[in-house]
């Protein structure tokens, strides 16, 4: 099942501080250097703490350069933006009793719980300096999390309310990294932005980072949420997993297995579910998982123990290039490594270039490793570029490794060099080709759109074939499946995969063999969702035995309900759309999680 994106638009900008504020700026930067010392005197010699006050001093007096030399400004919100503008925190959870429909007698009690980018000052921020412009990216933002608990009613409730047999309760919470915590205790934007830019403003943003709060970037646990060994997690790219109550959505702390793990973790680990016992979820499977960044080692795998507490296995893949590495595929023997030439490049920024890039003329390569192997034990196999965010699944077919997931031509991270043009950029790229179209000589026109795509990699002779499974008419991402059987777009409706039926009626352009058959589930006028999560029903064993669950918010009523659908009518409406009391922006990915003491 996947999801059926549409094109949005975004924009940035700034502005230089203004002449007149500079000798404003340089009194309060010579302040900032003199005050803690001579505070210091004032207590006499022999209460004089040195190293502290120096470290003090040069902590002030670097926050009061980076305040003299950069300027932070909010980038524009776009009418069609208004549901990715941030929400404020809910101090307690909001009772929920307005529904349209019956959530199913066979629902499981838990948590559909999605995360998402909600800056945290009311935009993503810019800075300008007369080093250039360095600026956050639209995949940026404060993580936050977005809860609604579902458990069946005591009898004194169900005569309450429309939500029959169901109490239901709305929450969100920010995930409270110690960035997070860092910035709202000074309520001001504090780290630089450095994903995007001119050069030389993203090496000062690394280097004043570095010194002021000894890491380069922030902590930006806003992609996804993991349950794994009956903890639940906030993850992203840039840093190690945050454990978070799935209840009160509080921030535990950092998931690091006891020291053992001290890089970046990433948005979509998996886990061995060769060692599950179908068709209950008990005792679960190992969690295999990459953590990437811009120095060597560049890209290091992990595989955690089934129950969470030690790391079993830990190698270099030894990577020559820094990649953007969001999804890895497991089968029943192999983990599958995506190296694609979406890279970061601290030389390639160095030399004045950006420092994400898609290199569309550079290599790229799917690695077949075992699963306790090393570096030398990877098969890599050389495939044309592409660009792959998401997989739909992996697994294994005789000689071939066979594994399938979205490929578009170019890639909507970071967006155009140096965050300019984004508007016009992002609407071309994602605009559909329909048959018998052509893109008028246009090279930008498609090229962000998602098409499902498969690889067949042959580990006896070393071969690939490769197709699409679907037509260029459609583009779809974020994908998910029914967990048991697993070896800032916004979106306009949801799409049911048979991937193993073709589709006569589909386009048939460079598919050898044709298009798979694709049901889809369209939204209202004026509706999108993001991210969706499957919910297996109660008992089931099919693959399709339980509901689609997706926040959908209405651009016409700036309303936001959750809509359940039933996979096996997926045609059909949703069997209850839950009326939510508050806004909930266009996220990222999810979870449904069954309550804990249901685990």
């Amino acid at each position: 099942m996947a999801a059926v994106s549409s094109s949005f638009h975004f924009c940035s900008s700034a502005r230089r501080a203004p002449i007149n504020s500079i000798s404003l700026k340089l009194a309060q930067l010579a302040s900032s250097f003199t005050q803690p010392l001579l505070r210091a005197l004032q207590r006499g010699p022999a209460r004089i703490d040195m190293a502290g006050v120096i470290k003090k001093t040069s902590g002030r007096l670097l926050d009061a350069f980076v305040d003299f030399a950069f300027h932070f400004e909010d980038q524009p919100w776009l009418p069609s933006q208004s549901n990715f503008m941030p929400v404020d925190e809910i101090e307690e959870a909001v009772i929920i009793s307005n529904i349209e429909g019956e959530i199913p007698h066979d629902f499981p009690e838990g948590v559909y719980i999605r995360n998402g980018s909600n800056p945290l000052f009311g935009a993503l921020q810019s800075g300008s300096s007369v080093l250039g412009l360095c600026s956050e990216t639209w995949v940026e933002g404060e993580g936050m999390l977005h809860a609604l608990s579902f458990s069946r009613a005591t009898p004194a409730a169900v005569s309450v309310g429309s939500g029959g047999a169901w109490t239901l309760s709305y929450k969100n919470r920010f995930v409270e990294s110690k960035t997070f915590q860092l910035e709202r205790s000074r309520n001001h934007p504090a780290f630089l932005p450095l994903i995007e830019g001119d050069a030389p403003a993203v090496l000062a943003s690394f280097l004043l980072n570095k010194l002021r709060f000894g890491k380069m970037a922030k902590d930006l646990s806003n992609t996804n949420v993991l349950e794994f060994s009956g903890k639940v997690f906030a993850v992203a790219e840039n840093h190690m997993p945050l454990e978070i109550d799935l209840l009160s959505l509080e921030t535990i702390g950092d998931w690091d297995l006891s020291g053992a793990w001290d890089r970046p973790f990433m948005a979509h680990p998996k886990q061995n579910m060769s060692l599950m016992i179908l068709p209950q979820k008990a005792p679960g499977g190992e969690l295999v998982f990459v953590g990437a960044d811009g120095k060597k080692p560049f890209l290091v795998l992990g595989v955690v123990s089934v129950d969470g507490k030690e790391l079993k296995h830990k190698v270099d893949l030894k990577l020559e290039r820094g990649i953007v590495c969001h999804d890895i595929g497991v089968t029943e023997r192999y983990n599958i490594i995506l190296d694609m030439p979406l890279t970061f490049d601290i030389v390639r920024l160095m030399k004045g270039g950006p420092l994400l890039k898609y290199e569309k003329e550079s290599y790229a390569r799917i690695g077949v490793m075992p699963r306790y192997g090393d570096s030398d034990s990877i098969k890599w196999f050389d495939v044309e570029p592409y660009c792959t965010l998401h997989l739909v699944n992996c697994y294994e077919d005789g000689d071939e490794v066979v594994v399938r997931g979205g490929r578009s031509r170019g890639s909507i991270i970071p967006g155009p060099d140096l965050g300019r043009n984004k508007c016009q950029w992002f609407s071309s790229g994602f605009k559909l080709k329909l048959a018998g179209e052509d893109c008028d000589g246009n090279p930008n026109e498609g090229l962000l759109n998602f098409r499902l795509h498969e690889w067949r990699l042959n580990m006896k002779n070393g071969s690939v074939r490769n197709r699409y499974l679907t037509g260029s008419d459609l583009s779809i991402e974020f994908y998910m499946c029914n967990d048991l059987f697993v070896a800032l777009p916004k979106y306009g409706g949801l799409m049911k995969l048979y991937l193993d039926e073709k589709d006569s009626t589909t386009m048939q352009e460079n598919d050898n063999g044709g298009s798979v058959k694709v049901e889809r589930h369209p939204l209202g006028a004026n509706e999108f969702c993001s991210g969706a999560a499957f919910v297996s029903k109660l008992g089931g064993v099919q693959e399709d035995d339980g509901w689609i669950i997706s926040f959908v918010h209405n651009e016409h009523t700036n309303t936001s309900q959750v809509h359940i659908i039933d996979a096996k009518n997926f045609k059909d409406d949703p069997v209850a759309k839950i009326i939510l009391p508050k806004r909930v922006p266009y996220g990222f990915h999810g979870a449904f999680i069954p309550m804990p003491n249901r685990l």
